[in-house]
């Protein structure tokens, strides 16, 4: 997998070095982010060539998930800080990790103590913005598009984006696309939601709940369309490929959620060195990580969650002592000292999962 982003920045690391933290950095780790390993040296960091040195940390941060190889390289009995994208995992993968007693957080999972997701929301905040350079980057010709600007120009009709789905990621997403001019028409099945993102905008925008007709005619019509659903998102609303077929020819279609499963039936999982494909005259981008295209922005993003976090974990006496402290922190652990703790994954995998909280008063 293709991944740009590197979870700590060197300002961070220099902070994390003056409260006593050893940082190990993997060589040209941050290269992609416009990060050199000199900076990194110059905040403290040790600069490993061998990332198997790296594996034997006892707290090891990335951004994408680990694979079955990579966890091979593990110790065990370590805790690991990542992505899950739970499409990107099997049931051996996970099983592995359990076999080595480790203890896992996603990202997309922690919360912050008011109950929100601060990294789902920085990501979010990237991917909607991004999302409209990108769709305006694949309707020109160039990129196999139908030449049109997204917007408006006087005397020419404004494109249209739909979008579906009202949470962070379609607010900026709407926001960036409105400030270009374009009609913007978004669509969820909670009300209350779209109420609060009309609030939000600048302007008003055509909003709708997924009403099957009203759908189908605003993706007739539509220029661009934006999968940004929540991940709770029931099968029904998913855009059909009957849907996409109706769709104008050179078209783009992005899809956010393609690390969930996708908005759309016509969804296939690319990386960001082939990251679109055209199916029925419509092109599609699904790359799972799109923020990493932004990496030094979504770098500083993460690394701005983390150091806190980890600054905490050290001051209160390690990482388990923190997941037993942190409520909010523990809502990020999938696996707990090789145990199963994410519904989610057991349902997927059929694999048995005990309440943490209920572990954590046996360990």
């Amino acid at each position: 997998k293709v991944e740009y982003r590197v979870p700590l920045t060197p300002q961070a690391v220099e902070l994390l070095v003056s409260y006593g933290h050893d940082i190990l950095i993997e060589k040209e780790a941050g290269k992609a982010a416009s990060y050199s390993d000199e900076e990194y040296l110059a905040a403290g960091a040790l600069i490993m060539a061998d990332r198997k040195e790296i594996f034997e940390c006892d707290v090891i941060l990335r951004v994408s998930p680990f694979d079955e190889s990579e966890i091979d390289l593990l110790k065990g009995h370590q805790a690991l800080i990542s992505d899950l994208q739970i499409n990107a995992h099997c049931p051996n993968s996970i099983g592995k990790l359990m076999q080595k007693k480790m203890t896992n957080i996603a990202y997309e999972y922690m919360e912050d103590e008011d109950g929100r997701k601060p990294i789902v929301q920085l990501m979010s905040q990237i991917s909607g913005s991004t999302s409209v350079v990108l769709i305006n980057e694949y309707m020109s010709k160039s990129r196999g598009g139908k030449g049109v600007l997204l917007g408006s120009v006087t005397g020419i009709s404004p494109t249209e984006l739909v979008i579906l789905g009202s949470g962070t990621a379609a607010e900026f997403a709407a926001r960036a696309a409105l400030g270009m001019g374009a009609i913007v028409k978004v669509f969820d099945d909670n009300i209350s939601s779209l109420r609060k993102l009309e609030e939000k905008l600048p302007q008003r925008i055509f909003t709708s709940v997924y009403y099957p007709k009203v759908v189908r005619k605003a993706l007739k019509s539509a220029d661009a369309v934006l999968g940004a659903m929540p991940i709770s998102m029931p099968s029904p609303f998913r855009i059909s490929e009957d849907m996409v077929k109706k769709m104008k020819p050179g078209s783009v279609i992005i899809d956010l959620n393609v690390s969930q499963g996708g908005c759309f039936e016509t969804t296939h999982c690319t990386d960001l060195n082939n990251p679109s494909y055209v199916e029925h005259g419509v092109i599609h981008y699904c790359v799972p990580n799109l923020p990493a295209i932004v990496s030094r922005t979504a770098s500083i993003a993460l690394s701005n969650v983390l150091i806190p976090i980890l600054i905490a974990i050290g001051e209160i006496g390690g990482i388990d002592n923190y997941i037993k402290s942190s409520k909010s922190f523990r809502k990020g652990v999938y696996v707990y000292n090789g145990i199963l703790t994410n519904s989610n994954l057991s349902e997927k995998f059929n694999i048995p999962y005990k309440d943490i909280d209920l572990l954590l008063a046996v360990y």
